[in-house]
């Protein structure tokens, strides 16, 4: 250890030193210039002089390990001060300067202002938390101490790390836990822990993939295409939903002809994730595919979307810019307050026809609209909490107004939600009475086709005596249920009426069957439009809490509808193929649907509040799904219009 002494010596000559520098500067007359934004040249620039050759390359080769890892380019830039501007503003005016895409950030020191500022699309694979803790942890501390080198260092190894999935500290704990589970005996346990570490590891590899790099792709294992294209699925299908409902605000405000580019983009996504469902429903059907046709398909699922997921990030600027709320924040909020009068005036009477629905019909025919009028309310009291909040935000000074932008979009979606949960009871009424008065008719068309059936029973073979008994079985069900369950007893009796018809086609004369073939496309199509609808409004005010299954049995059930409609005319006969499998599908979609809500619904702490239902309703989604840069209180935020990823734009900083 040195002596006090020779510290001393040269604390005081390194003093006389500075002292010398300071006057040569003055005698000089010059002064620290003031520096404005630039372009960056190379990854590292340091105008300010506030690295050593060994520095300038410690923090240099970080940023290359950064790229070689993640190919992320971090761009570090050590200036004196920030030319009079914000951090954030001279941030901002270098990147735009500098042509920085999606995978460039900066982080920008002034050394003599004391200020810093990151900014940049935050990879998915980061958490806002995990950023947070870069930052506070590693970065500002370096930056409070003058450690400039050591903050651009720690600001690379800690992107680097997050992007890895975790650290160091990370697997030691996790070691720790497998050796406890080793004392105690636990091999299984431990095995499957192991298991599900690798399944995390490769899911995380798959989500930092680029979707358009197949062979990225393909180099992934089974299990983590299966676990990836299930995200990608309920991502774009969020995203397809949410830009869908603030498209129709936007086509109300500017027209038809000043959204195109945007209903273009949203139009090629909803083709592209009708493909993308598609293919997962050939993967789940009953129909097995070898591991090479599964890995192919997959990593076409996860392309396609992965593009649609981009065409619809690429509009979100331009389409923020044409909907500024700001400019007419006052008259929105008016807008939406007549809205919710509106709607609260007609909750009584939805809960009445409701009630009166559940007093006529089994519970299992209301299910899907059980607790919609109890939702919508919900959704009237988020909107109402959002538009006070918007009015204070209005009322704040110019340039601190932005919180009315969060609060009039989720407004906005509590209420289109709102009116489509109490729209689905009107619309089941509907639908219960049209069975209803149908089903007499349908009921005799069956007794007439059995008494058909019977006379052509020495032509039809054993085929048209299995579909006798499966219409008079049928026949007998739906004549018992027509009054408690007309629905299904309507299901029941088409679904028995369309095969028994089509056993006496193959016995009866093929042009008498072709006239009765438009009867029966027409009823199956109106069942599947039911059944459809029915699910389609259950997850569009429930999508928070629903996986993929269900939304892949809906998008079948849609594109076998459409094929029945485009097929009507031309050959109705796969027509009402399509149309029934439509119905089929339609249901499961529901049944799955609702067991993924119970799922979600028990996972969560007893809530009830507006906000839990804005989650499940996806009018609010967690900030580590969307990224958003100002997250609301709960670490939620209101969806918009853009694809899945697109909020992740990452802007933040402040003084050391």
């Amino acid at each position: 250890m040195s002596s006090i002494a020779p510290i001393r010596r040269i604390r005081w000559v390194a003093a006389v030193v500075v002292s010398v520098a300071f006057l040569c500067v003055a005698l000089a007359g010059g002064t620290v210039s003031a520096e404005p934004p630039l372009r960056m040249g190379t990854y590292v620039v340091d105008s300010a002089q506030a690295l050593d050759q060994g520095q300038l390359d410690r923090v240099t080769a970080a940023v290359g390990d950064l790229y070689a890892d993640q190919q992320m380019r971090l761009w570090v830039v050590y200036v004196h001060d920030f030319n009079g501007m914000s951090p954030q503003g001279w941030a901002d005016r270098t990147a735009t300067m500098s042509g920085f895409g999606g995978r460039d950030l900066l982080l920008a020191i002034a050394t003599e202002d004391r200020a810093y500022w990151f900014k940049g699309e935050l990879p998915s694979s980061v958490s806002d938390s995990e950023l947070d803790s870069v930052l506070t942890r590693d970065v500002e501390p370096a930056l409070h101490n003058g450690r400039w080198a050591d903050a651009g260092v720690a600001m690379a190894d800690g992107l680097d790390s997050a992007m890895r999935g975790g650290g160091v500290s990370l697997r030691t704990l996790l070691i720790v836990a497998l050796l406890i589970v080793l004392i105690v005996g636990g091999l299984v346990l431990y095995s499957r822990k192991r298991r599900a570490q690798r399944r995390r590891a490769e899911l995380a590899a798959a989500r930092r993939v680029d979707p358009d790099n197949s062979t990225a792709l393909a180099a992934l294992s089974l299990d983590a295409l299966q676990a990836r294209s299930k995200e990608v699925l309920v991502e774009i299908d969020n995203a397809v939903r949410t830009s869908a409902e603030e498209l129709e605000l936007a086509t109300g405000e500017f027209g038809d002809t000043a959204v195109t580019r945007f209903s273009t983009a949203l139009a090629n996504a909803k083709s592209a994730a009708a493909k993308a469902f598609s293919i997962r429903q050939q993967l789940d059907d009953a129909v097995p595919e070898t591991p090479d046709q599964q890995r192919t398909m997959l990593v076409d699922l996860i392309g396609t979307v992965g593009r649609a997921d981009r065409e619809l990030d690429a509009q979100v600027a331009e389409f923020d810019a044409m909907r500024d709320l700001l400019i007419d924040a006052p008259a929105r909020l008016d807008g939406l307050t007549r809205d919710l009068v509106e709607l609260t005036g007609r909750a009584p009477g939805s809960e009445a026809e409701l009630t009166r629905l559940t007093t006529a019909y089994p519970a299992s025919v209301l299910a899907p609209i059980r607790d919609n009028v109890t939702m919508a309310r919900e959704r009237i009291t988020f909107a109402e909490q959002n538009i006070d909040a918007g009015r204070a935000a209005l009322a704040q000074p110019v340039g601190k107004q932005g919180g009315a932008v969060a609060a009039i979009r989720a407004a906005e979606g509590a209420v289109g939600q709102a009116r489509t949960l109490l729209d689905a009871v009107d619309h089941a009424a509907t639908n219960i009475q049209q069975a209803s008065d149908g089903l007499p008719a349908i009921l005799d068309e069956l007794r007439a086709d059995i008494a058909t059936a019977k006379d052509l029973s020495g032509y039809g073979g054993v085929d048209l005596h299995a579909a006798i008994t499966a219409a008079e079985t049928a026949l007998t069900i739906a004549t018992a249920t027509s009054t408690s369950d007309p629905l299904d007893a309507f299901h029941n009796a088409v679904a028995a009426d369309n095969a028994l018809d089509l056993a006496n086609a193959a016995a009866t004369d093929r042009k008498l069957a072709a006239e009765d073939l438009q009867r029966r496309l027409d009823r199956a199509l109106t069942d599947a439009r039911a059944r459809i609808g029915a699910a389609s409004d259950y997850i569009s005010t429930r999508r928070g809490g629903i996986d993929a299954q269900a939304r892949t049995r809906l998008s079948e059930a849609q594109r076998n509808f459409d094929a029945a409609q485009q097929l009507s005319t031309t050959d109705p006969t796969r027509a009402l193929a399509s149309a029934q499998a439509a119905a089929d599908l339609g249901g499961r979609a529901l049944q799955a649907a609702q067991a993924s809500v119970r799922a979600w619904e028990n996972s969560q702490p007893p809530s009830g509040t507006a906000q839990a239902g804005a989650v499940l309703g996806g009018i609010l989604i967690e900030g580590l799904l969307r990224g958003a840069t100002h997250q609301r209180s709960g670490g939620y935020t209101p969806a918009s219009y853009g694809g899945s990823s697109g909020s992740r734009r990452i802007s933040r900083g402040g003084r050391f």
